[in-house]
Protein backbone atom coordinates (compact mmCIF):
# COMPACT_ATOMS: atom_id res chain seq x y z
CA UNK A 1 0.00 0.00 0.00
CA UNK A 2 1.50 3.66 -0.70
CA UNK A 3 2.17 5.86 1.32
CA UNK A 4 -0.64 8.19 0.18
CA UNK A 5 -3.22 6.02 0.24
CA UNK A 6 -1.64 5.12 3.82
CA UNK A 7 -2.03 8.42 5.10
CA UNK A 8 -5.73 8.86 3.55
CA UNK A 9 -6.99 5.61 5.39
CA UNK A 10 -5.74 7.35 8.23
CA UNK A 11 -7.33 10.54 8.00
CA UNK A 12 -10.66 9.11 6.72
CA UNK A 13 -10.43 7.42 9.94
CA UNK A 14 -9.74 10.61 12.23
CA UNK A 15 -12.99 10.50 14.04
CA UNK A 16 -13.17 6.77 15.16
CA UNK A 17 -9.37 7.30 15.91
CA UNK A 18 -10.39 10.76 18.43
CA UNK A 19 -13.62 8.62 19.64
CA UNK A 20 -11.24 5.86 21.03
CA UNK A 21 -9.04 8.25 22.34
CA UNK A 22 -11.57 10.14 24.37
CA UNK A 23 -13.49 6.95 25.63
CA UNK A 24 -10.02 5.29 26.45
CA UNK A 25 -8.94 8.72 28.33
CA UNK A 26 -12.25 9.38 30.24
CA UNK A 27 -12.90 5.61 31.20
CA UNK A 28 -9.45 5.34 33.05
CA UNK A 29 -10.15 9.20 34.24
CA UNK A 30 -13.24 7.84 35.96
CA UNK A 31 -11.91 4.97 37.07
CA UNK A 32 -8.81 6.41 38.53
CA UNK A 33 -11.12 9.23 40.27
CA UNK A 34 -13.14 5.75 41.93
CA UNK A 35 -10.22 4.38 43.02
CA UNK A 36 -8.37 7.25 44.42
CA UNK A 37 -12.02 7.91 46.16
CA UNK A 38 -12.43 4.56 47.67
CA UNK A 39 -8.60 3.83 49.09
CA UNK A 40 -7.38 7.43 49.49
CA UNK A 41 -10.29 9.68 50.33
CA UNK A 42 -9.25 12.15 47.55
CA UNK A 43 -10.35 12.95 44.45
CA UNK A 44 -8.87 14.57 41.29
CA UNK A 45 -10.36 18.21 41.68
CA UNK A 46 -10.75 18.63 37.52
CA UNK A 47 -11.64 14.81 36.90
CA UNK A 48 -14.98 14.49 36.62
CA UNK A 49 -15.50 18.18 34.79
CA UNK A 50 -13.08 17.02 32.04
CA UNK A 51 -14.34 13.40 31.99
CA UNK A 52 -17.87 15.28 30.75
CA UNK A 53 -16.45 17.63 28.40
CA UNK A 54 -14.56 14.59 27.06
CA UNK A 55 -17.95 12.27 27.01
CA UNK A 56 -19.76 15.13 24.97
CA UNK A 57 -16.92 15.63 22.21
CA UNK A 58 -17.10 11.72 22.44
CA UNK A 59 -20.82 11.81 21.77
CA UNK A 60 -20.60 14.27 18.62
CA UNK A 61 -17.59 12.64 16.91
CA UNK A 62 -19.62 9.27 17.57
CA UNK A 63 -22.79 11.01 15.36
CA UNK A 64 -20.15 11.80 12.87
CA UNK A 65 -18.89 8.13 13.09
CA UNK A 66 -22.22 6.91 12.47
CA UNK A 67 -22.82 9.94 9.37
CA UNK A 68 -19.91 8.00 8.14
CA UNK A 69 -20.87 4.63 8.19
CA UNK A 70 -24.56 5.28 7.47
CA UNK A 71 -25.58 3.86 10.81
CA UNK A 72 -28.14 6.86 11.85
CA UNK A 73 -30.89 6.47 13.08
CA UNK A 74 -34.23 7.08 10.42
CA UNK A 75 -37.08 5.89 9.30
CA UNK A 76 -36.13 4.05 6.00
CA UNK A 77 -38.24 0.94 6.00
CA UNK A 78 -40.89 2.02 3.34
CA UNK A 79 -38.44 3.26 0.50
CA UNK A 80 -37.33 -0.86 0.30
CA UNK A 81 -41.24 -0.87 -1.51
CA UNK A 82 -40.62 2.15 -3.90
CA UNK A 83 -39.46 1.99 -7.36
CA UNK A 84 -35.32 2.21 -7.45
CA UNK A 85 -35.76 5.98 -8.91
CA UNK A 86 -38.20 7.06 -6.20
CA UNK A 87 -35.88 5.60 -3.59
CA UNK A 88 -32.74 7.23 -4.36
CA UNK A 89 -34.57 10.63 -4.95
CA UNK A 90 -36.18 10.09 -1.98
CA UNK A 91 -33.48 9.01 0.23
CA UNK A 92 -31.12 12.03 -1.20
CA UNK A 93 -34.48 14.51 -0.55
CA UNK A 94 -34.61 12.90 3.22
CA UNK A 95 -30.30 13.78 2.49
CA UNK A 96 -29.85 17.30 1.59
CA UNK A 97 -32.82 17.61 4.37
CA UNK A 98 -30.54 16.65 7.26
CA UNK A 99 -27.66 18.29 5.19
CA UNK A 100 -29.40 21.98 5.38
CA UNK A 101 -30.54 21.43 9.12
CA UNK A 102 -26.66 20.61 9.74
CA UNK A 103 -25.54 23.83 7.90
CA UNK A 104 -28.06 26.03 9.65
CA UNK A 105 -26.67 24.63 13.12
CA UNK A 106 -23.05 25.00 12.16
CA UNK A 107 -23.86 28.56 11.92
CA UNK A 108 -25.80 28.89 14.97
CA UNK A 109 -23.11 27.34 16.75
CA UNK A 110 -20.39 28.91 15.24
CA UNK A 111 -21.86 32.15 15.97
CA UNK A 112 -22.36 31.35 19.68
CA UNK A 113 -19.03 29.89 19.97
CA UNK A 114 -17.22 32.87 17.88
CA UNK A 115 -19.33 35.93 18.51
CA UNK A 116 -21.60 35.67 21.69
CA UNK A 117 -19.61 33.66 24.26
CA UNK A 118 -18.16 35.55 26.45
CA UNK A 119 -14.73 35.48 26.30
CA UNK A 120 -14.53 35.21 30.56
CA UNK A 121 -16.93 32.00 30.54
CA UNK A 122 -14.20 29.54 31.87
CA UNK A 123 -14.23 25.74 33.07
CA UNK A 124 -14.94 25.82 36.96
CA UNK A 125 -12.57 23.56 37.71
CA UNK A 126 -9.86 24.34 35.20
CA UNK A 127 -10.23 28.04 33.96
CA UNK A 128 -10.00 26.72 30.37
CA UNK A 129 -11.87 29.23 28.11
CA UNK A 130 -15.96 27.13 27.54
CA UNK A 131 -15.37 28.26 23.62
CA UNK A 132 -13.01 25.40 23.77
CA UNK A 133 -15.09 22.98 24.59
CA UNK A 134 -18.16 23.97 22.95
CA UNK A 135 -16.35 24.14 19.64
CA UNK A 136 -17.06 20.31 19.36
CA UNK A 137 -20.85 21.77 17.97
CA UNK A 138 -19.35 23.29 14.32
CA UNK A 139 -16.92 20.94 14.00
CA UNK A 140 -19.29 17.74 14.30
CA UNK A 141 -21.69 19.08 12.34
CA UNK A 142 -19.54 20.89 9.16
CA UNK A 143 -17.81 17.06 9.57
CA UNK A 144 -21.35 14.80 9.79
CA UNK A 145 -22.57 17.37 6.37
CA UNK A 146 -18.81 16.30 4.81
CA UNK A 147 -19.71 12.82 5.40
CA UNK A 148 -23.26 13.12 4.20
CA UNK A 149 -22.47 14.61 1.03
CA UNK A 150 -19.84 12.51 0.77
CA UNK A 151 -22.27 9.31 0.92
CA UNK A 152 -24.31 10.70 -1.04
CA UNK A 153 -21.62 11.48 -4.13
CA UNK A 154 -20.61 7.41 -4.04
CA UNK A 155 -23.87 6.66 -3.74
CA UNK A 156 -25.07 8.86 -6.95
CA UNK A 157 -22.34 9.43 -9.05
CA UNK A 158 -20.06 6.09 -8.50
CA UNK A 159 -22.68 3.60 -7.86
CA UNK A 160 -21.41 2.55 -4.36
CA UNK A 161 -23.86 2.15 -1.28
CA UNK A 162 -22.48 2.70 1.92
CA UNK A 163 -24.06 0.44 4.07
CA UNK A 164 -24.21 0.42 7.84
CA UNK A 165 -22.51 -2.36 9.84
CA UNK A 166 -25.87 -3.99 11.15
CA UNK A 167 -26.97 -4.33 7.02
CA UNK A 168 -23.97 -5.63 5.79
CA UNK A 169 -23.99 -8.48 8.59
CA UNK A 170 -27.89 -9.17 7.61
CA UNK A 171 -26.60 -9.37 4.27
CA UNK A 172 -23.77 -11.63 5.20
CA UNK A 173 -25.70 -14.06 7.08
CA UNK A 174 -28.47 -14.38 4.51
CA UNK A 175 -25.76 -14.97 2.12
CA UNK A 176 -24.56 -18.34 4.24
CA UNK A 177 -28.16 -18.95 4.36
CA UNK A 178 -28.81 -18.92 1.04
CA UNK A 179 -25.45 -21.39 0.27
CA UNK A 180 -26.34 -23.15 3.09
CA UNK A 181 -29.70 -24.23 1.62
CA UNK A 182 -28.28 -24.96 -1.90
CA UNK A 183 -26.39 -27.75 -0.06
Amino acid sequence: MSTKRTILKHLNNIEEYMCALLLAVFVILLFLQILLRQFFQYSIPWGDEVATYMFVWFAYLGAVVAAKMSAHNRVSFHFKWFPPIVKTISETIADLLWVAFNLYFVYLSHDFVFNKMNLFWKSQTTGIPMKYFYMILPIAFTLMTIRILWNNYERLVKGVETLDPETKEIKKMEKINVQNSAV
